[in-house]
């Protein structure tokens, strides 16, 4: 099963835990479906979070399409670091 895990700075956790309620019916169309979200107990600013996803090169694709639009426009938009993981 593939998964990615997300890692987000200078955020707090209750913004990111908003985003992710708000997102969460676009993400399940796109086959993305959030397991945990946590806050690192060194550094409340660090948020990380954890989808399981149904087609992880679809995922990727969506992932950095929408990071790149985000980019365009804001360059200084916060986005959290992707780390896309399988599970051969």
């Amino acid at each position: 099963m593939a998964h990615i895990l997300a890692r987000l700075s200078g955020v707090k956790f209750a913004d990111v835990k908003q985003q992710l309620e708000g997102d969460a019916p676009g993400h399940a169309e796109q086959g993305m479906h959030l397991e945990h979200l946590w806050s690192n107990a060194d550094d409340p600013n660090e948020i990380l979070f954890l989808f399981r996803v149904d087609d992880l090169n679809h995922c990727r694709q969506l992932v950095e399409r929408v990071h790149a639009e985000a980019r365009q426009e804001d360059p200084n938009v916060k986005l959290p670091q992707m780390t896309f993981l399988d599970d051969k």
